[in-house]
């Protein structure tokens, strides 16, 4: 009986990628048993060329919308920010880099930061989708920083948590749920995770300062969910990347930032933790640090991270605990998207690659 809750529960926690522009069998089977949360759906899915099928993109994400044996829905996720990480491509809207936003009088930035996190929730929407992981909240001080640079808001934490949370508004008006990433901050690091290990040596009043503000700003604004780094920031861990540590998953996010929604791991697959151990562990360790969802995106490592979650779990009473505090929260969220979704009944697909969108994306590209 044990085992039954406990695969329950951790199936709620294992987001995951695939491959193919088609739902694969293995994949179907595991979302209908209830053994993952959510699907991640990537360029991969897509049309290999420029030009996205958006028919065959509607065709999957009806495939992919499938409920685990409690009832449970398996949500879809996206990250789909704008500039060069923007998976669904024309005719979809193409979106320019957030940081267009800079040649925006203060104001007006914030009006066309909604405006433009709206018509990305309307074309997602459309789509089928139910996640997007944006808002970046990362503030671009570092111009040699290989991986975050204009996705950013802005180069200030004021400038950046003003207009991403107004982006935020906008996709929840969309029946989108947002993403804010990537706590504690990425913008000043000169490592990509994808990569290698990244470590930040600011002192503690320079975090809370700048890199810690917009995620401050966007636990206030119950953002619901927040993706961590997988970042070394020595201020507060000396050793353990953000997405791994207690001190700065539990202690400073849950505890001094006072954030209570669901806690995403940026994905274990990434050469930063996963060159630093098996995925299995660090799964693990992500759980006990405090995040609730384990980003999967690649399938080695899916069936791996699943038996020894939960095989962990079996031996452990704490990490039991854990992971159902963990499954609900994100049932809970789940619970307020169905209802969220209903009051804002999706458009039609008209709205995808609308004049109206492009116009609004070119405010943005002059800029």
């Amino acid at each position: 009986m044990l085992l039954w809750f406990v695969r329950e529960d951790v199936g709620q926690l294992l987001w995951v990628g695939f491959q193919g522009a088609s739902l694969p069998p293995r994949l179907a089977a595991k979302l209908d048993a209830g053994c993952y949360g959510a699907t991640v759906v990537s360029k991969r899915n897509l049309s290999a060329d420029e030009l996205c099928d958006l028919d065959a993109l509607v065709a999957l994400n009806a495939d992919l919308h499938r409920r685990a044996p409690d009832g449970t829905p398996a949500l879809i996720a996206i990250d789909h920010e704008g500039g060069v990480v923007q998976r669904v491509r024309a005719p979809a809207t193409v979106w320019p880099p957030m940081l267009g936003h800079d040649g925006l009088p203060p104001g007006e930035d914030t009006v066309v930061a909604e405006q433009v996190g709206k018509a990305i929730g309307d074309e997602l929407r459309a789509l089928g989708i139910d996640i997007n992981f944006a808002p970046v909240l990362d503030v671009h001080t570092n111009p040699a920083n290989p991986i975050i640079g204009a996705r950013a808001f802005g180069h200030d934490a004021d400038t950046v948590a003003r207009r991403a949370l107004a982006f935020a508004r906008g996709l929840d008006a969309g029946g989108i749920l947002a993403c804010g990433k990537h706590f504690p901050g990425h913008g000043d690091t000169e490592k990509d995770s994808h990569l290698e290990l990244p470590r930040v040596g600011h002192d503690w009043e320079r975090l809370d300062k700048i890199e810690l503000e917009p995620f401050r700003q966007a636990a206030i604004a119950k953002l619901p969910m927040l993706m961590t780094a997988h970042v070394i920031f020595a201020a507060l861990d000396t050793h353990r990347p953000a997405t791994l540590s207690e001190q700065v998953v539990t202690g400073l996010l849950r505890g001094k930032l006072g954030y209570r929604g669901v806690i995403v791991s940026d994905d274990l697959d990434m050469r930063a933790i996963a060159g630093q151990m098996g995925a299995d562990h660090a799964a693990v360790g992500a759980i006990r640090a405090g995040c609730d969802v384990l980003l999967l995106c690649n399938e080695p490592n899916q069936e791996l991270v699943e038996e020894g979650v939960i095989k962990a779990a079996e031996k452990d009473a704490e990490l039991r605990r854990r992971i159902g505090e963990s499954a609900a929260r994100v049932r809970a969220m789940k619970l307020a998207h169905a209802a969220n979704q209903a009051k804002h009944p999706a458009p039609s697909r008209a709205v995808v690659g609308s004049l109206a969108h492009r116009r609004l994306a070119d405010r943005l590209v002059r800029r």
